[in-house]
């Protein structure tokens, strides 16, 4: 067993070394990765750690929501609608074609969402 080194630090890190220390198993001792010093099982009795699990909260979109949104759907760029002449519309690029050809170019008007595309 590794009772002390160079480093002062928590028990989370080899003090020889000062290598970040694998988690304890349920059985035997923590074994550095870097130096190969070895920690019994006691010098980690005092260690607790505390895990917050997030989970993802699922909304239902739907066609309804999407077309009533009042957020744009993208970055917003000066371009004349030529459904109701807004001068502001957001936009989205995607590569449809081959590599060597230029990307689409999807416009959204940020008043009454009508689409059109473009080819660059």
């Amino acid at each position: 067993m590794v009772d002390s080194g160079p480093f002062s630090t928590s028990t989370a890190f080899c003090a020889r070394c000062g290598s970040i220390l694998p988690l304890l198993q349920e059985f035997g001792s923590v074994k550095c990765y870097a130096c190969k010093g070895i920690y019994d099982a006691e010098n980690f009795s005092n260690l607790k750690f505390k895990y917050t699990v997030n989970f993802n909260t699922v909304s239902v979109v739907t066609h309804e929501k999407m077309l009533n949104r009042d957020d744009p759907e993208g970055p917003v760029v000066e371009r004349k609608c030529p459904k109701c002449g807004n001068d502001r519309m957001s936009y989205a690029t995607l590569q449809l074609r081959s590599a060597d050809e230029g990307q689409t170019v999807f416009y959204t008007c940020v008043v009454c969402k009508y689409k059109e595309t473009e080819n660059s």
